[in-house]
């Protein structure tokens, strides 16, 4: 597979963007561990909640909660966008991932004091409490109304439409295979 995931949107979407369209199909990178591993590694930045070596070693046998995740917020944002209500089973869904590795704050006194925090659980639970947080505060913000998805017929990616003229996922990955293709057809019939 040679995917480059799509990333840069809020962090709830980049997971729920885990699915592309590809010529072949539907894929899913978190069904493989070389999937799993190319999102992981372009999201290592914004994934705090792991050390280097955690992030490591966790594989696609795994990440459940963190499928489950993806999928409860895929469900969530497609309901907010057709103005229908959120499934309890979605809210209920990111809830439970939350409690199951809570946020815990300590403080470090030293010179300046240092309150830090910190999430509990299994690397993969701690990760997916963490993208559910990230995905309920998308959920309750007002960016949640701006999610759009891509106008390429061939594109399923979904961002955060922030300027009232984008309209597609990327200018390099969609925007501009969009205007060859029309350029195409124009010359073509002239």
């Amino acid at each position: 597979m040679d995917l480059i995931p799509f990333t840069g949107e809020p962090l709830a979407l980049d997971l729920v963007n885990t699915r592309p369209l590809t010529a072949e199909g539907r894929v899913d990178l978190l069904e493989t561990d070389a999937g799993f591993r190319l999102w992981l590694d372009a999201e290592a930045e914004r994934l705090s909640v792991l050390s280097a070596a955690e992030s490591a070693a966790l594989q696609v046998g795994d990440i459940a909660a963190i499928v489950a995740v993806r999928d409860h917020t895929a469900s969530a944002i497609a309901h907010m966008r057709d103005g229908k209500p959120v499934p309890i089973k979605d809210i209920n869904g990111l809830n439970a991932a939350m409690r199951a590795a809570p946020v815990m704050r300590q403080l470090a006194w030293s010179d300046p004091p240092v309150l830090s925090s910190e999430r509990a659980g299994a690397p993969a639970v701690r990760l997916a409490g963490f993208l559910a947080e990230d995905a309920a505060a998308l959920l309750a913000s007002g960016e949640v109304a701006l999610i759009r998805q891509c106008a390429a017929e061939d594109c399923v990616m979904l961002f955060v439409g922030t300027n009232a003229r984008r309209r597609w996922c990327s200018a390099a990955r969609c925007g501009n295979r969009v205007r060859v293709s029309r350029y195409y057809q124009r010359s073509k019939s002239a």
